[in-house]
């Protein structure tokens, strides 16, 4: 069975007209002829009465007449639902990445590609870095946009795989100041220094236990809050609640302000790059924009 002749059947139901019918079918009249009893023979029962004129439709026919046009409705309906999608998706690009990227990195770039983005969108999923890494393999985003550090590892086919640095930043341990703009928790004073950590799940919280675990210099501290949010430990530093390794794009301006002041040196610092990943395969073209807007040559 065929959906035409489904939509044939409809339009003779509609003029009761073979002749008719068919016109507005484009096809001929015997060939229109063909295709009517070639859906009673699939049916297996007659759904037109023979001549009578205008045509008139058997018992069958008016209960298949009600099917059909929800069948030829539904599949109308779906298409149209299809085209839109494919229209939606040429026009939208996906981007995977961690929430303190977005919040930072990404959140400046968008800025940077308005004027690419004029005629379309932009979706941005945020997960760990694993599932960054899976929704890129499984061509589920177009773009990744992940932290580069010696303490992360993972595994992207070069073969199939391409990638740009697009910024740079660093995590800085930083603490709330007192009404001096003294830091209320510094290392150069007795005792442990209540540590605001992230996760060890997060690519942040494993650059930052590097640090610790590589520096023989690293500061006595005792883990006070864990928590998978850079926000959320951007908030406990501003209430006083102990030191965590921020990114210096979130907490410049709060320390250029006086409110945060950065504490134990240069040697403290974790120096990071951020990369955005592609599939090697031809995108979207606006995707394809986007790439080129941020990677100049």
């Amino acid at each position: 069975m065929q959906l035409k002749w489904m939509e044939d059947f409809i339009v003779l139901a509609q003029t009761r007209s073979f002749t008719r019918a068919a016109e507005l079918r484009h096809v001929t009249h015997p060939a229109f002829g063909r295709r009517i009893r070639a859906l009673e023979s699939w049916a297996g029962t007659a759904l037109v009465e023979r001549g009578s004129s205008p045509v008139a439709l058997t018992p069958a026919g008016d209960s298949f007449l009600e099917n059909a046009t929800q069948v030829v409705r539904g599949v109308e309906g779906s298409r149209e639902e299809m085209r839109s999608v494919a229209g939606r998706q040429a026009r939208t690009v996906t981007v995977a990445t961690g929430r303190t990227l977005a919040r930072t990195v990404l959140a400046d770039a968008l800025v940077r590609l308005q004027p690419v983005l004029r005629q379309g969108e932009v979706r941005v999923l945020t997960g760990a870095l694993a599932e960054i890494v899976r929704m890129l393999e499984h061509n589920e985003v177009d773009f990744s946009l992940i932290f580069h550090h010696a303490a992360l590892t993972f595994r992207l086919d070069g073969r199939q795989f391409a990638h740009a640095t697009v910024a740079s930043d660093k995590l800085v341990p930083v603490s709330r100041t007192d009404a001096r703009g003294v830091a209320l928790h510094g290392f150069d004073v007795p005792g442990d220094v209540p540590f605001l950590s992230y996760a060890r799940t997060l690519a942040m919280g494993r650059m930052v236990e590097d640090l610790l675990v590589n520096n023989m210099q690293a500061p006595r501290l005792k883990r006070h809050i864990e928590c998978d949010s850079a926000d959320a430990l951007y908030e406990y530093v501003l209430r006083g609640l102990g030191v965590a390794w921020l990114p210096w794009s979130m907490v410049q301006a709060d320390c250029k302000a006086g409110r945060l002041i950065a504490v134990g040196g240069r040697r403290l610092e974790i120096r990071f790059e951020v990369r955005l990943y592609r599939p090697k395969r031809r995108l979207g073209e606006l995707a394809e924009a986007v790439w080129h807007a941020m990677t100049p040559r």
